[in-house]
């Protein structure tokens, strides 16, 4: 059983988290470049399980570190499409339609959303804060989307927003079992596998008629497509899903998705250095960003986690009873009785 480092934990969640927000503005990249979601989403679904298939085999102990239970078919299966292809998929909508940074600040309510399922789904006790986060959070996203004035926001791209927020609830949820039963790598290869089968269903189901031509094309800036799908799949998905699935042995899914919130703010930089004003925040969205933020933290740590159970204070070594010897008046029968019943 691997022993807790938690700052290594710390380092790895963070390292992920700036991954991440570069691959937000290299996905909306990607995406003006002529590929469309589903693509995108296949693309590096398909890429990372291929690379890490070919990782697992190489890396002892090899295929043996593949196998799968009947049993534990459910959690990877809904793993993978809950994690690894619906959050991604909503994401990258959501981003085409909003700044990458919003898109971000709804996404990053998931761990807001795990709050309250531990308090309403598992019964666990909270503090008060809860309550205080959850309304921080609520006002903050007003701000964002400015409710005061004319909505600004495209309503399909903030739907996609709070949808991949659900999906990556479950994906901390369902990884925190995960990481506990099985490897992380096997744990990402199997995961990144049931959602390169789900791209290729929906592909198929929808009638996907987009071609692979912009692959071959470079972006407005000259950069390749296929570089940046490059990054997408290598240090955009297996990396950073590494690096999380391996920091929820150091950490609670609690801190990983409070560390994890380092993303917006990083992406939201990336985003405005590298594409422009298109991804800058007004002074309102700034400060409501920012209470989300920690309105998200405040409920993350509002969970009391529960009493371990004390116990019992350890006995000394039970002594010995001693058999009484037959008394003259005694028959020898019932002290041979008394004898096996005290053994």
């Amino acid at each position: 059983m691997t022993t807790p480092h938690p700052t290594l934990g710390v380092a790895m969640v963070l390292a992920s988290a700036v991954l991440f927000a570069v691959n937000g503005t290299v996905s909306k990249l990607v995406l003006r470049a002529g590929l469309d979601v589903p693509q995108l989403t296949l693309l590096r679904a398909a890429g990372a399980f291929t690379g890490l298939l070919v990782l697992s085999l190489v890396l002892r102990p090899g295929a043996r570190r593949l196998r799968v239970t009947p049993g534990q078919l459910p959690l990877l299966i809904g793993y993978g499409l809950a994690g690894f292809f619906a959050v991604p998929m909503l994401y990258f909508v959501a981003i085409s339609r909003l700044p990458v940074g919003i898109g971000l600040l709804f996404e990053y309510t998931a761990p807001l959303l795990v709050a309250l399922w531990a308090r309403f789904g598992q019964r666990h006790r909270v503090r008060p804060r809860l309550w205080a986060g959850l309304m921080l959070s609520l006002v903050g996203l007003g701000c964002v989307a400015e409710v005061w004035g004319e909505l600004k926001l495209d309503g399909l791209g903030v739907l996609a927003g709070l949808g991949a927020a659900v999906f990556l609830a479950v994906y901390y949820v369902l990884g925190a079992h995960g990481t506990a039963r099985r490897d992380t790598l096997s744990l990402c290869t199997w995961a990144f596998g049931a959602s390169a089968v789900a791209g290729l269903l929906t592909r198929a189901v929808t009638g996907g008629t987009g071609g692979w031509e912009p692959l071959a094309a470079d972006t407005d800036g000259g950069v390749p497509v296929a570089l940046l799908c490059g990054y997408a799949v290598l240090l955009g998905s297996v990396a950073p899903y590494l690096l999380v699935a391996g920091a929820m042995r150091h950490l609670p899914a609690t801190s990983v998705g409070i560390l994890g919130m380092a993303e917006p703010v990083l992406a939201s930089a990336v985003a405005w250095f590298v594409i422009g004003a298109g991804e800058r925040l007004n002074t309102a969205q700034l400060a409501g960003g920012l209470l989300v933020l920690v309105g998200v933290a405040l409920a993350e740590t509002a969970r009391i986690a529960p009493a371990r159970p004390t116990a019992p204070p350890r006995a000394g070594p039970p002594r010995p009873r001693r058999t009484p010897s037959p008394s003259r008046t005694e028959p020898a029968g019932a002290a041979r009785s008394a004898a096996g019943t005290a053994g």
